[in-house]
């Protein structure tokens, strides 16, 4: 099978143009140069109108300015994860820590709850944990985890091709998919994907005119990226 290829969409113009050059699922975010934040319930209603049967996981995320939740943020997050479950997007992308650099598990937990049988991924939250290795072990105790987004820890990707091929290796078998984002680029995805394994990969401003995360989608380079995955098809 073919390595999976997920892009960031921000406009609905987006999720038409990944789709149509070759992107098996979405990621709808909104202020990327953030990071990616919780999109409008108007937004998410149309991009998953526009991209269907297309699966497009929304992110659930806040604010910026941390991964450490309080009472009322929490309290947000959840009906957001029930809106974007009453407008039928597959899945939520969400992360949260305790201060101590460890997976919030109970946050987690009433997340999940809240999804009612979404497909979670857990977000770049879990770079900023104290210990990868056990930061998956905790995830992996989660069957609602279908993915963990990650740069092994490092500011790019590329970067961290032991870590992730370690990710890779410790995730097999297992509900969790490794999904390897940031800092990715057409140039490296082959050899990156040939030296860690991953079956999935995640670009955002690597598919984006000029790199730059404010512009729309480049069709040509999503196409470029999804002609690349297809030849190292197993």
């Amino acid at each position: 099978m073919s390595v999976l290829l997920e892009v960031i969409a921000t406009t609905v113009a987006d999720a038409r143009l990944g789709l149509q050059a070759g992107a098996d699922r979405l990621e709808l975010v909104t202020a990327m140069g953030e990071g990616g934040l919780t999109p409008s319930l108007g937004l998410i209603e149309a991009v998953v109108a526009a991209s269907a049967p297309a699966p497009v996981n929304v992110i659930v995320r806040p604010h910026s300015r941390s991964f450490v939740y309080d009472a009322d943020d929490y309290a947000v997050m959840l009906r957001d994860v029930r809106a974007v479950k009453a407008a039928g997007a597959n899945g939520v992308v969400i992360g949260m820590l305790t201060a101590d650099g460890e997976i919030d598990r109970e946050g987690l937990a009433r997340a999940i709850d809240a999804a009612d049988g979404l497909a979670i991924t857990f977000h770049r939250a879990f770079d900023e944990t104290r210990d990868l290795q056990k930061a998956l072990d905790v995830l992996l105790g989660f069957d609602a985890v279908t993915n963990v987004l990650t740069s092994g820890g490092k500011p790019s990707v590329l970067q961290a091709e032991p870590i992730v091929r370690e990710l890779v290796r410790q995730a097999a078998g297992s509900h969790c998919t490794v999904l390897a984002g940031a800092g990715l680029t057409i140039d490296a995805v082959a050899g990156f994907v040939s030296a860690t394994q991953v079956q999935a990969v995640h670009f955002g401003s690597g598919v984006r005119v000029g790199g730059n995360g404010l512009a729309p989608v480049d069709a040509e380079k999503v196409a470029q990226v999804r002609a690349l995955l297809d030849s190292k098809r197993s």
